[in-house]
């Protein structure tokens, strides 16, 4: 018999929410049941001054079950602080893999040169310039060409299908995706920017970022040279840019010939939180945007996780009837009742359990329960019903 483990308790509201400019590092976590694995891929990239530096970054994969191929989409990661760079490792976007996975889609997160692990080689080639001189051409060339170098290993390996591909990233991955998209590399078609940008300073220049206006010439001008449809979703309390800029800057790219649908989002609560990691904190209001848009490219799988009907298994609040040891039922499952809709507590095969409340609760719950042993959960009870069916 598998070793059982419980998952201790998840509220997506507060326990995931990562670091503003970039997603959780990894802290060694591989989902079993979305097959990740990780890779050393060669990159080389210039920074601001023209010096040169290769090195091999981490590349994390993910992927559905069976033979493929896939349909391949490309993540791109934010940009932190000095300090944040170093620690933040292996960069996963778990949620955003997990949505993307149940579309059928193969997962490439680059971990960029200068993040994580390769931070300590000291070279920085996404440095920008002071604030009075920004020029973000360099940092955008460097990091898509490292997309690009990802791309080139998907399309060595069999279970991947590169002729139709998707970039998406958050903040200065953003950025990356928009110069992805510039460059039209074969097979793209579509490419979504969450909070993308550059030069934002949330605790010195709140919603007031350096070279607004160089930002837009850059899009301006990569947005000539592309034809790819682009979904751009920004959230109008994001401290890193605010609620006018993102307008300016979708209006740049069309006005450069490009193809953009721009939504802005409002505060997903009434905590003061930034809006710049809506990506992370808001996942029942964008994906929908997300799956009509990647649909009219031709990806119409959902990737909703779909909430169960009501059962008769039982009363919502009959601890002995759920169907794992006493101690989670003591631990999880009490934990679970005493939290809010929506909420969701999900049972693996073997007794795992997991449970989460708040945004995209029935995802959360569902792969907490599964990332460790890959075995698929089910759900035992959806807001205030029981909707079990036994394995």
């Amino acid at each position: 018999m598998p070793a059982v483990f419980a998952v201790l308790a998840v509220v997506a509201c507060c326990a995931l929410a990562p670091r503003p400019a970039q997603a959780q590092p990894a802290l060694d976590r591989f989902a079993a049941d979305l097959r990740e694995e990780v890779r050393r891929i060669d990159v080389t990239a210039k920074d601001l001054y023209g010096r040169e530096q290769a090195g091999t970054i981490a590349l994390t994969m993910f992927r559905p079950a069976g033979p493929g191929p896939f349909p391949l989409a490309i993540v791109s990661h934010g940009r932190g602080s000095a300090a944040q760079r170093a620690a933040q490792g292996r960069q996963r976007f778990e949620p955003l893999a997990r949505y993307l996975v149940s579309k059928g889609f193969a997962v490439f997160v680059p971990t960029r040169l200068g993040y994580g692990d390769t931070a300590a080689i000291g070279f920085d080639p996404e440095d920008s310039g002071t604030c009075q001189a920004k020029r973000f051409e360099p940092m955008a060339a460097a990091a898509s060409a490292q997309v690009l170098a990802a791309l080139a290993h998907a399309r060595a390996q069999p279970w991947v299908d590169a002729r139709r591909w998707v970039a998406l990233g958050q903040s200065v991955g953003g950025l990356t995706t928009l110069a992805v998209a510039g460059l039209r590399p074969p097979g793209l078609v579509a490419a979504i920017n969450f909070s993308g940008g550059a030069g934002g300073d949330p605790e010195r220049r709140p919603a007031d970022p350096c070279g607004p206006d160089v930002l837009a010439s850059l899009w301006r001008a990569q947005a000539a040279g592309s034809e790819v449809p682009t979904l751009w979703i920004y959230w109008t309390h994001d401290r890193y840019w605010g609620e006018q800029q993102p307008r300016r800057w979708a209006e740049a790219w069309r006005e450069g010939g490009g193809r953009v649908q721009l939504h802005q989002l409002g505060p997903w609560s009434d905590e003061p939180a930034d809006g710049h990691t809506g990506l992370f904190r808001d996942m029942d209001r964008w994906v929908p945007l997300v799956e009509a848009f990647l649909a009219a490219a031709g990806f119409a799988t959902s990737g909703v996780v779909p909430r169960p009907p009501a059962t008769a298994f039982a009363r919502i609040d009959e601890l002995d009837k759920v169907p794992v040891s006493e101690d989670r039922r003591a631990l999880l499952y009490r934990a679970f009742l005493a939290s809010k809709a929506p909420r969701a507590f999900a049972i693996g095969p073997s007794g795992i359990a997991a449970w989460a409340s708040g945004d995209w609760a029935l995802g959360r719950a569902l792969g907490g329960c599964q990332w460790r042993t890959g075995q698929a959960c089910r759900f035992y009870a959806v807001d205030d019903d029981v909707v079990w069916v036994p394995f």
